[in-house]
């Protein structure tokens, strides 16, 4: 397994950053504390627009049909998938399971939703109807595909214990195989959120 070679790194213009996606021109991100999403002129890294979503967007995932998003909502942060277009907005379209999730994903067919601590990668319908679980193994802090392959950041968050540092590596996962193994690729030397 191989380190990450760090060719760059920016500062993010917001803090706690959580979600991020890309378009095709630029970047979207959303801040989790502010609760406020964004579009980024990745060149300049600049932002362009700002957006009002109706909760905390913990991740997002560009589709055939505009975009969609994990919003948390009320105390208990209860998470939902969103359907989101410039010219209609916001619009639920069902809870996530257990009222829990974090990562979204799209293969061009089927969305992908990671639970974060279970470890669990659920495929799904256009409806929420669950299809099928993978479970990675570790717990997830972003996932992506990119030519037909699953690439999930895994690993442990290390939350409860003091000062120990998080641990992620990425993984790739093949999808169409009937029981997909996570194949670490390379190890993250640093604390990571999302992948796209």
């Amino acid at each position: 397994m191989q380190a990450i070679e760090e060719r760059k790194r920016l500062r993010s213009p917001v803090i706690t950053p959580q979600a991020l996606a890309w378009d095709g021109r630029q970047l979207w991100l959303s801040s989790r504390d502010l609760g406020t999403l964004h579009t980024l002129d990745a060149d300049k890294w600049k932002i362009t627009a700002e957006i009002d979503p109706p909760g905390v967007v913990w991740a997002g995932v560009l589709t055939d049909d505009g975009w969609r998003f994990t919003l948390g909502k009320g105390l208990n942060d209860d998470r939902y998938v969103y359907r989101y277009t410039g010219n209609d907005g916001f619009r639920k379209l069902f809870p996530c399971p257990e009222l829990t999730g974090s990562y979204i994903g799209f293969d061009g067919e089927y969305y992908y939703l990671s639970q974060w601590y279970k470890g669990d990668i659920h495929q799904f319908d256009d409806s929420g109807k669950i299809l099928r679980t993978i479970n990675v193994g570790a717990e997830i802090c972003g996932h992506t595909f990119a030519e037909g392959m699953l690439y999930v950041l895994r690993g442990k968050e290390n939350k409860d214990v003091p000062g120990k540092s998080e641990e992620w590596r990425i993984a790739r996962v093949d999808v169409r195989d009937s029981t997909p193994q996570p194949e670490d690729l390379a190890t993250v030397p640093f604390e990571s959120r999302s992948l796209t």
